[in-house]
């Protein structure tokens, strides 16, 4: 000091220029401390709060990290995280100081070690002497070569809906070693890294938060573009918010790219279709539903138009959600076709039926002779056993239908016996045509419920028939495939369109015979979808299917059966 006057004694001089040392070295401390809180607060000022992508964590981690080290003079430093599905801390890169194989082998659990008593009791511990202190993990001291360190918890606050702190949740450690130049890490070293840990675990919370967020309106755009329906979401002022793949597609759209942000009505010359978003604004939040036609292909959706609701203050959109019901109202209308058709099909024979017993009745006074008489009473059998065949189609159609399946009754059955008798009845319903059976003369028996098999083949025989309207021939051949025999049926008919060959054992399609005026043979419908499960019904091995067809030229269709169906004997 300026003003005082120095001792004379030796010794007194000794003893105030300690105490001038002493100060000095106290001043020099805080100084330091001082300079190490402004570089604390100058990383935690620089350090984002918020960081959005991998890469990013990884970086500003990479600069905390080093700033650390730095700050607390430290060697090594280790940030883990708990895993909840595992029960374990584990690394999050990157880490100072330590090699990637050092961090492959840890194993750091909640209940071992200095990290994992910090984790658990969210206290913050500080060892300078690393092999004898009773909390340090001993493995992993020899592991990292760690002389001292000094372990603190990575906490976040917890809020409640008023944005006021209802406590703290511990989500990892923050782990500094080996303080430089053979120091001891101090409780100022605890308070300055508390204070970068609590930055570090804010920074980590927010990105685990972002990419949960970000994973969530991922997932939420992938249901939403993958759904079936279409969904389209138009503001009032007619500008498109949100329209998945299925809606671009059903509107003829372009189905890919985003349309968010366009009007509707710069895009779509469908005034149906604007007419049906003007209905909904006006409907005031009641939901409409109705039919449109889909511009360009004429395809028939169900569309149901509400109001959504935004945020307070904005006005709502239009939420629009459509269906393709185009292969349902065609199946309605072969249901009505069906149902017309069957009742024809009831009613040619019970006309017939009614005719001839009346006939038969009024003839009093016997003018018809025996074999007249005889005659009527072979076409009431035959009318009779075509409604009995009719009806006994439509009951296996209902028992598929309901998810009975169909009765068998197995025995042994000859091929070649079914054959000769469904040629032989064909050949009596046609004068157009010629049945060929060529048939090998020996077919192995099979197992097989018998009346199913002539059902199948008679069906597929009269088929052949009805789609070759010119006649010609029809051909019945056989092969013996070993496990499994074969049957094909040949005609020189029409052929069927190649778009109608995938559907012609959907139930209740017939296939045009004349494209010009879309006119079909006389039929229910059912046939190849029936005889399609008659065969399945046989065992795995068992099907029918097309051949071969060409326009013009005529078709060919087979069935395998198995010899020994995998089905139990009825």
């Amino acid at each position: 000091m300026a003003g005082d006057v120095m001792p004379d004694d030796p010794e007194q001089l000794r003893k105030e220029l300690e105490r001038y040392r002493l100060v000095v070295t106290e001043l020099q401390g805080k100084i330091s401390s001082l300079e190490n809180e402004i570089a604390t607060a100058a990383t935690m000022a620089e350090i984002p709060a918020v960081v959005v992508t991998q890469p990013e964590l990884r970086q500003t981690l990479s600069r905390l990290i080093s700033k650390i080290a730095m700050i607390l003079q430290a060697e090594k430093v280790l940030t883990l995280l708990y895993q909840a599905d595992t029960g374990h801390l584990s690394v999050l890169p990157p880490a100072l100081g330590i090699t990637e194989e050092q961090i492959s082998e840890l194993l750091i659990t909640t209940d071992t070690g200095a990290s994992g008593k910090v984790f658990t009791t969210g206290d913050a511990i500080i060892y300078n002497d690393a092999i004898n202190h009773p909390e340090t993990d001993k493995e992993i001291v020899s592991l990292l070569r760690i002389r001292n360190g000094l372990c603190v918890p990575l906490s976040i606050q917890q809020r409640d809906e008023d944005e006021r702190v209802t406590g703290k949740k511990t989500i990892g450690v923050l782990h500094v070693m080996n303080k430089r130049f053979e120091q001891e890490f101090g409780t100022d070293d605890q308070r300055l890294a508390e204070m970068l840990g609590d930055q570090a675990a804010a920074v980590i919370a927010n990105a685990q938060v972002f990419r949960e967020v970000q994973k969530a309106k991922e997932q939420l755009e992938g249901a939403f573009e993958s759904i079936s329906a279409g969904v389209v979401v138009v503001g009032q002022a007619g500008d498109i918010r949100l329209m998945n793949h299925a809606a671009r597609r059903m509107l003829n759209f372009s189905p890919d790219g985003s349309l968010a942000g366009q009007k509707l009505a710069d895009i779509t010359d469908s005034r149906e279709l604007l007419d049906r978003f003007e209905k909904a604004v006006q409907a005031n939040g009641g939901e409409t539903a109705s039919e449109v036609t889909g511009p360009g292909d004429g395809r028939i959706y169900q569309s149901q138009f509400t109001l959504m609701r935004s945020g307070e203050g904005e006005p709502p959109s239009v939420v629009a959600i459509f269906n393709d019901i185009t292969e349902i109202r065609q199946i309605e209308r072969m249901k009505s076709t069906f149902v017309s058709t069957v009742s024809h099909e009831l009613r040619t024979p019970l006309t017939s039926i009614k005719g001839f017993i009346t006939t038969l009745m009024d003839d009093t006074d016997e003018l018809y002779d025996i074999e007249t008489r005889q005659e009527f009473y072979e076409i009431i059998n035959s009318e009779c056993d075509r409604l009995t065949r009719l009806i006994t189609d439509l009951l296996n159609v209902s028992r598929i239908e309901a998810g009975r399946g169909i009765e068998l009754h197995l025995g042994a059955v000859s091929i070649n016996e079914i054959v000769d008798s469904v040629a032989e009845n064909q050949r009596a319903a046609t004068n157009k045509h010629r049945i060929i059976d060529a048939m090998p003369a020996e077919m192995p028996p099979i197992v097989a419920d018998a009346d199913k098999v002539y059902q199948i083949l008679e069906n597929i025989v009269s088929n052949a028939i009805r789609y070759s309207p010119e006649g010609g021939d029809i051909t019945i051949t056989g092969e013996d495939e070993g496990d499994t025999i074969k049957l094909s049926v040949t005609d020189q008919g029409i052929g069927i369109p190649p778009e109608h060959r995938d559907k012609i054992f959907h139930r209740f399609h017939k296939v045009p015979t004349d494209e010009g005026d879309h006119g079909a043979v006389k039929g229910t419908g059912i046939g190849l979808y029936l005889v399609q499960h008659l065969a399945r019904a046989h065992g795995e091995n068992a099907e029918v299917w097309l051949e071969n067809s060409e326009i013009g030229k005529g078709s060919t269709f087979s069935f395998r059966l198995p010899k020994e169906p995998s089905v139990e004997r009825s």
